[in-house]
């Protein structure tokens, strides 16, 4: 396979990895010192923290998904190293989803305080949205090994 065929994904991973790095550099510093109610900034912090902590395993998955198209790349697609790069980006998504849910009560205690109830939402979308990721990464990482599983069956009876 050509290596510009997945030029487009390399860029998609890298345009999604960019913000979250800007985000992670310039923007969660001010957050804790300048909260709007300076009686719950304490409580701010465990999410401030949470959400570096978190960054850890989203660029790991990128990582791996570059490894991934690699191996697209250079026609090792139906390969265990896929397999592997699969089950790593599950790994990090269950990482991150489970970060989130250590996160969410004291994002409920923010939203209680604030008066915010839909802050508790916007706060389970990171654990749903991480979810999907994770559960998607194992379905594909089942197919992927089923698939591997019926070509090596094939290439014995030849």
């Amino acid at each position: 396979m050509k290596r510009g065929s997945t030029l487009f994904l390399r860029m998609a991973v890298f345009l999604i990895g960019t913000p979250v790095l800007a985000l992670g550099i310039f923007g969660l510093t001010w957050l804790p010192k300048n909260p709007a109610n300076p009686d719950y900034a304490h409580i701010l912090y465990p999410i401030v923290i949470g959400m570096y902590v978190s960054a850890i395993p989203f660029f790991g998955a990128l990582v791996q998904a570059f490894k991934l198209l690699s191996y697209i790349d250079k026609n090792q697609a139906f390969s265990e190293l896929s397999v592997k790069a699969l089950k790593n980006i599950k790994i990090y998504a269950l990482i991150i989803s489970g970060l989130y849910v250590v996160i969410l009560p004291f994002v409920f205690l923010v939203a209680e305080l604030d008066d915010a109830p839909g802050l508790v939402i916007i706060g389970m979308v990171p654990v749903f949205a991480s979810m999907v990721i994770a559960v998607f990464a194992a379905v594909l990482q089942r197919l992927l090994k089923e698939a591997i599983d019926i070509k090596s069956e094939n290439d014995l009876t030849v």
